[in-house]
């Protein structure tokens, strides 16, 4: 039984724009900033925490992650939001974080582009985009 929390894309802007401590950490690679696109926080005056859960090229797990998260986060009773593509491997940072003391992790159901459609296409199932919340791309 995991202790992290599960929220839905729209859930999750409103626990960040009713809670300023609130922060949402973007575990995908720097590939997938660049070319797939990011959350626009900027509206709440804040920007995403960008760390990659698995490294790129190889896809291996960033052992500095914990670490380096809990130096940018350190009350571990900051509500925290973790997003991904599809809320795999954010579910997996949140469940690390959670293990390190942090009581308050989410996981955001969905992640940024969603599950593939029938065509294997993402992005028109669910996820961030598909619910019409800020983002940027490049």
């Amino acid at each position: 039984m995991s202790a992290v929390g599960a929220l839905a894309p729209q859930a999750t802007w409103d626990l960040l724009q009713a809670d300023p401590r609130a922060v949402l950490v973007d575990v995908r690679t720097t590939a997938e900033w660049a070319y797939v696109g990011a959350p626009d926080l900027s509206a709440l005056g804040r920007q995403p925490i960008r760390l990659d859960w698995q490294q790129f090229p190889t896809m291996a797990l960033n052992p500095g992650f914990v670490a380096a998260l809990s130096a940018a986060v350190p009350d571990p009773a900051t509500p925290i939001t973790f997003l991904c593509r599809s809320g795999v491997r954010s579910l997996a940072a949140a469940e690390a974080m959670a293990a390190a003391g942090y009581t308050h992790c989410f996981n955001i159901t969905g992640g940024f582009e969603g599950m593939p459609d029938a065509h294997k296409h993402r992005g028109t199932v669910d996820g961030w985009k598909v619910a019409g919340l800020p983002w940027v791309q490049g």
